[in-house]
């Protein structure tokens, strides 16, 4: 008896409950790297990479956060003042340590993305991707550095349009981070949906479309990755899960036919 598929069944139309699917995508992208071998072993790498990069990153916030501060804002005299100072420097250090390790350790790994999401895609049977061509091989390089670069401006752009609310006295920071933690949240969802759209060649007006039309069920997926970064020793294996999770997902919206098929594929090959 073959084993069940790993593709979710995702409903045609929004509803409540979509949020906690998509947070329950990454205890089934879990279960699938812990099943199988090839998934392991790339997960592993990652999570010895990742390591490396959270524990640098947090050297650095620690080091260098309170100088970036200062430069901006010098530490007042007043015990109040010297209060609502450290306020904004953790809320400020807590979202940049979030966006940090969700742009440092990608790039460190970006050759591993994509074997991540084939042998995921292998996993879940048909529409591997198309075959290699350097023609392809190029096409996907150039769509992949546009949706990181898109991605990348739109974290960016969020963030800083929310900088404002800072000078709200005492609520201001936390709103900011709450705001920009949810902001957040939709970018991790839109960077791991990405990662097998872009493999199949898909226009990043695709990845927005899903996200603006499934926005619940891509929230919970980007609040499960948001969580996973705050569990110690689990957070080294955000990545992995992250990448196998948004692959389920993509597969998720082909079956479902919210998604075309992908450029240039043959129907055969589709689930």
């Amino acid at each position: 008896m073959s084993p069940p598929s790993p593709i979710p069944t995702v409903s045609p139309q929004p509803r409540l409950s979509d949020f906690f699917q998509g947070l329950g995508l990454l205890g089934r992208a879990a279960g699938l790297i812990l099943r199988s071998r090839p998934l392991f072993a790339l997960s592993a790498l990652c999570a010895v990479v990742t390591a490396i990069a959270l524990v640098g990153l947090a050297w650095l916030l620690y080091h260098y956060a309170p100088l970036a501060l200062g430069s901006v804002w010098t530490l007042p005299e007043s015990w109040y003042g010297r209060g609502a100072w450290y306020t904004v420097l953790v809320l400020s250090g807590l979202v940049l340590w979030v966006v940090g390790a969700n742009i440092v350790p990608p790039l460190l790994l970006a050759p591993l993305q994509d074997p991540l999401s084939e042998a995921t895609e292998a996993l879940c049977g048909g529409n591997d991707g198309p075959p290699f061509t350097l023609a392809g091989l190029l096409r996907g390089i150039t769509t992949g550095l546009l949706h990181t670069l898109a991605r990348l401006f739109f974290l960016v752009a969020g963030l800083t349009l929310l900088l404002p609310l800072h000078l709200i006295p005492g609520l201001g920071s936390v709103l900011w981070t709450v705001l920009g933690a949810l902001w957040t949240m939709t970018w991790m969802a839109g960077e791991f949906l990405a990662a097998p759209m872009t493999r199949h060649l898909y226009p990043f007006a695709e990845v927005r479309r899903m996200l603006r039309q499934r926005r619940a069920l891509c929230l919970g997926l980007g609040a499960g990755v948001y969580i996973l970064l705050w569990v110690p020793i689990l957070n080294t294996f955000f990545l992995p899960v992250a990448i196998v999770a948004g692959t389920l997902l993509y597969r998720g919206f082909l079956k479902a036919g919210l998604l075309p098929p992908p450029p240039g594929a043959s129907r055969g090959t589709l689930p």
